[in-house]
């Protein structure tokens, strides 16, 4: 039986759902409010864990693809103290294919292919257990519906709320981003501060990481400890104003990791959120979550991963022709539930050590997950 499916959301999620989907021959609508796919900027860098987000990959036949654009050399990581002394270089080593890093952009890319994604199509929310299936509201105006509904819609999901009551909460951790550009031309002593990966420094309740993208692009998270209102006699749109409140925040450290800030252009401000870490629900016919949209938790690396296996896996489930389609989705959740709790658990006690009163619990992080 061909089942009317519909995903909700074009990011790794979604994407990684409809594709495999796509790949066994059953049509997917994905529904994505973004007008086109270059509306607004993909984002940073990821980096794909063998086992997690490469599995993901592999079941949609796209792993050669990822393996030729990826940067394994992305994996290098080196943490300095605040005034500039090397504690950690870690490099991989030429075979390390474990975590390589790949733009979201080329990510996003590949995974589109030839998926007929309708853009500009909005959802405001979705109504399940009605005659004829789960009814999804359009910002338009429009209705449609289908036999299962998939909320890969991220953090602000306008799906969750047909299966859960829950919201995301704030962690106490706001994150500004910035960007430098062209780094190897324009500011090549802070290319080999960086290195072919990241480069991350420590202090207490706070944080600098900057991570290299490809064609010389750097993203720089300045992460601290801070009331969801910290920003309140801060205009976030000056950007003059904030890269001296930041470089106010990191006053003493050493001259080149706050050039990170001072060259940086334009200022983004990411409050961290995060669901429950033990996030479920009772189980509701004719409508699931994927990715952020089920277990928002810390961006440690772990989030895109895990919202492409839960797509890969959800669609290999209805690829494989279930008699009961809900007693399908229904088993799917809890094995997604269960993987889920555990990752949660794990970031956001890493989130902690990271931006702790003891920046001594940072390094302690990195060695725990770091290879020798």
């Amino acid at each position: 039986m061909r089942h009317r499916i519909a995903v909700v959301g074009g990011g790794p999620a979604g994407l990684a759902f409809a594709r495999v989907l796509h790949r066994h021959g059953h049509p997917a609508a994905v529904l994505e409010r973004d007008p086109a796919p270059d509306a607004r900027p993909p984002g940073g860098t990821l980096d794909l864990h063998a086992g997690m987000g490469q599995l993901a990959l592999e079941k949609a036949g796209l792993l050669a693809e990822f393996e030729a654009l990826s940067r394994p050399e992305g994996q290098a990581m080196r943490i300095l103290d605040t005034d500039g002394t090397v504690l950690r270089d870690w490099r991989p080593r030429p075979d390390d294919r474990a975590n390589p890093e790949i733009d979201r952009g080329q990510l996003r890319d590949l995974l589109l292919g030839s998926l007929d994604v309708q853009w500009g199509r909005g959802v405001t929310r979705v109504v399940p257990g009605t005659r004829d299936g789960a009814q999804v509201h359009f910002a338009d105006g429009g209705q449609e519906t289908f036999d299962l509904v998939v909320g890969a819609d991220g953090a602000r999901s306008r799906v969750r709320a047909a299966v859960s009551s829950v919201t995301p909460h704030y962690t106490g951790i706001t994150a500004i981003e910035t960007s430098l550009d062209d780094v190897d031309t324009r500011h090549p002593d802070l290319a080999r501060l960086i290195g072919d990966g990241s480069v991350a420094v420590y202090g207490v309740n706070r944080g600098l990481v900057a991570q290299r993208n490809s064609g010389g692009h750097v993203k720089v998270y300045a992460r601290f400890r801070a009331p969801l209102d910290w920003h309140t006699n801060l205009d976030l749109a000056d950007v003059e104003a904030v890269r001296s409140s930041l470089l106010a925040l990191f006053d003493g450290w050493a001259a080149p990791v706050r050039d990170l800030l001072r060259h940086g252009t334009a200022f983004i401000s990411r409050p961290c959120y995060v669901l429950p870490v033990s996030h479920t629900w009772t189980h509701v016919p004719g409508v699931t979550l994927l990715g952020d949209a089920a277990h928002l938790m810390p961006p440690l690396g772990v989030g895109a991963n895990l919202a492409m296996l839960d797509g890969a896996e959800l669609a290999e489930v209805i690829a494989a022709g279930p008699e009961d389609l809900d007693k399908a989705v229904r088993a799917f959740e809890e094995r997604m539930w269960a993987r889920a709790g555990k990752w949660a658990q794990i970031t956001t006690a890493g989130l902690e050590r990271l931006v702790s009163p003891d920046p001594a619990e940072a390094i302690a992080q990195f060695d725990q997950v770091q290879p020798s």
